[in-house]
């Protein structure tokens, strides 16, 4: 279905894995601490954010005095740990290992590289990909183009060869800034 493109790029959180309940109860676990909590609204508008840009939101909805840099490292640690127990790839990784060996693959997310590659390692998925962008590889994130025109650049496709598989506005916008074709997954 998708032979036409060259290279294929995944989201990660919410495309080929089912982690976004437990960022939720992270986030609400974490931001209990301080008594504070999210509007589930404003997370689903965040999706494909770095985690950081994510706690500078909730912090300026409540004019908190806290660091995001660091309500984002507790928010990480706490859902690494969550994770490892309840991450579980979703249907999409079909297609992921229907096109294993044929094109390049890489995935694009707004978690750290080094959560995606554990998470990708722990389920025995990392050998699909040949390249895994995070938002700490990246200077503009989603809903800017630089995280799919890196891995675009990492497998060695042109953008306009590329499709992305995004589950998040912020990331449909941004493989449409990419000039690549996108593939809402919230629709199939």
């Amino acid at each position: 279905m998708y032979d036409r493109y060259q290279g294929l790029i995944f989201d990660m959180d919410g495309t080929i894995l089912d982690t976004e309940p437990t960022h939720r109860k992270a986030w609400h676990a974490v931001l209990a601490r301080y008594g504070m909590a999210f509007d589930e609204a404003t997370m689903v508008a965040l999706n494909g954010s770095p985690t950081w840009r994510i706690a500078q939101a909730i912090i300026d909805s409540y004019q908190a005095d806290l660091d995001p840099y660091h309500l984002a490292a507790e928010k990480t640690q706490a859902v690494e740990i969550m994770l490892l127990e309840s991450v579980r790839p979703l249907p999409l990784i079909d297609v992921v290992k229907s096109y294993r060996g044929r094109r390049p693959m890489a995935v694009g997310t707004g978690s750290e590289h080094r959560v995606a590659e554990m998470l990708l390692r722990h389920l025995g998925l990392r050998d699909y990909f040949d390249a895994i962008v995070g938002a700490d590889d990246v200077q503009r994130h989603k809903p800017e183009p630089d995280t799919f025109l890196r891995c675009a650049e990492l497998i060695g496709i042109p953008p306009e060869q590329c499709v992305v598989f995004e589950d998040a506005d912020f990331g449909i916008q941004a493989a449409e800034r990419a000039n690549m074709a996108v593939v809402d997954v919230r629709t199939l």
